[in-house]
């Protein structure tokens, strides 16, 4: 678990890295995990908040500190009046772009490093069905599930 954890890090303080040297201010690894999750298509703050495992209040904070710094907007949600979706602003789009290159670049540079056998391996496994949850219940306070 803490070699999961190690690697999660590493892949977001590299991703952290590239952005700033492209010129795009710090993330906190929560927007960063927003960004991501909406280029995915995850694009209502309720859904944001399960798939992170926080509460909706605080999405909505972070969603409004990426709004304010011209990354994101919200618009109505077409399919529910009480909802709306968060998509990306033209800058943004950019940024989320540079992100995808700079992922990929440190993904080059793992595959270097461990050897590209290895990395094909990596990601074998961890995108591989790893079957239902060992004892089929969340911890308590837990809103997000792996499925």
């Amino acid at each position: 678990m803490r070699g999961l954890l190690r690697a999660y890090y590493w892949m977001d303080e590299s991703l952290q890295n590239g952005l700033q040297r492209a010129g795009y201010k710090p993330r906190t690894r929560t927007q960063t995990m927003i960004l991501i999750h909406i280029s995915n298509g995850v694009t209502r703050a309720a859904e944001l908040a399960r798939a992170l495992g926080v509460s909706r209040q605080a999405i909505q904070q972070q969603i409004n500190d990426l709004e304010e710094d011209d990354l994101v907007t919200q618009m109505p949600d077409p399919n529910d009046k009480r909802a709306n979706r968060i998509v990306f602003s033209e800058r943004g789009a950019a940024l989320i772009n540079q992100a995808m290159e700079t992922l990929r670049g440190a993904e080059q540079a793992l595959a270097m490093r461990l050897g590209y056998e290895h990395v094909t391996q990596l990601r074998r496994a961890l995108m591989a069905d790893w079957g239902p949850v060992i004892g089929e219940q969340r911890a308590p306070g837990r809103k997000r599930s792996v499925s």
